[in-house]
């Protein structure tokens, strides 16, 4: 193959995303050529929980690899729904950036310190939910954009501050702003956050082999096992769900967490697994969070 076509969003975050995989691409002697696609989430107005969630994102993506007008798919993992669409396959998980929420303050505000009342901007029901349940005391303002966009309401809004991805900060060369990252052990991040998945299709062994090289198995271990358990109960973009997988020798620990929209009622629990059984462990503790009335509270954010 002379040049892989990679298929992404336009926003300015996912092609830094596309230009981090298309530099690996290019160490392994490939060409390629970045194919803007835009997307529904990205046109719309209103609210993305409101509007279809997470297929919102890699519809047309998606539709694109299957009429051959790219030839992979990079994707930021959380942005994936359970499943993807008949005919394609994830066939790689590169390196991880960051996967921790970052709060970034208006001059001289920190997290720790915020005061009663303080507005804190961020458009993730996780996050939302997290703030209710942790820091009752603040006011969770829904907000929508790009990066940049979100950093730039701290002032014309104003607000005291924004929650965002660490990960995305850092592909931005915005690391500088990263001054009060968020305690994952609290306030546990999104499935797949931090991480990108490469999909493509299943009868294209060439450019599947090719995407291969790139996966990362420690990586891809932690983030099968983070969707494996939002598959299981169900989450959505509409849903207060957060799941976050560490390694711990060839250990597996998965983390996770259903809140209601309000943060009053959660569901959490924890397991460890073998390394080289990602799924069976999110499928798993997946179970015991619906027999212990997760779904109940995913339905409750709907």
């Amino acid at each position: 193959m002379t040049v892989l076509r990679l298929g992404t969003r336009g926003s300015e975050l996912a092609i830094a995303q596309t230009r981090f995989v298309a530099a690996r691409l290019h160490a392994l002697g490939h060409e390629t050529e970045l194919v803007k696609i835009s997307t529904e989430g990205d046109r719309l107005e209103g609210s993305v929980s409101e509007a279809g969630g997470k297929a919102l994102w890699v519809s047309e993506i998606e539709r694109a690899l299957l009429e051959g007008t790219i030839d992979m798919a990079v994707h930021s993992a959380k942005d994936l729904p359970g499943d993807v669409a008949d005919g394609l396959t994830i066939a790689a998980y590169p390196d991880r950036e960051d996967p921790r929420d970052v709060f970034v303050g208006a001059p001289g505000r920190r997290f720790a310190s915020l005061p009663p009342g303080a507005r804190i901007g961020t458009g993730s029901l996780r996050r939302i939910a997290l703030l209710r349940a942790l820091r009752p005391e603040l006011e969770p303002v829904p907000i929508r954009g790009n990066v940049r966009t979100r950093l730039a309401k701290i002032e014309s809004m104003p607000l005291d501050g924004v929650i965002l991805a660490a990960a995305g900060l850092v592909r931005l060369g915005l690391e500088d702003r990263i001054l009060d990252p968020l305690d994952p052990d609290r306030y546990l991040p999104a499935g797949g956050q931090g991480a990108l998945a490469l999909e493509v299709r299943i009868d294209d062994e060439e450019v599947q082999e090719i995407a291969e090289r790139l996966n990362v198995e420690k990586v891809s271990s932690q983030v099968r096992a983070e969707r494996a358990f939002l598959a299981e109960v169900g989450a959505e973009c509409r849903s207060a769900v957060a799941a976050h997988a560490t390694l711990h020798g060839v250990r597996l620990r998965l983390r996770v967490l259903v809140l209601s929209p309000d943060g009053h009622q959660r569901c959490e629990g924890s397991a460890e697994g073998d390394l080289a059984a990602p799924d069976t462990l999110g499928i798993s503790l997946g179970r015991e969070l619906v027999e212990r009335g997760a779904r109940s509270l995913i339905r409750g954010a709907g």
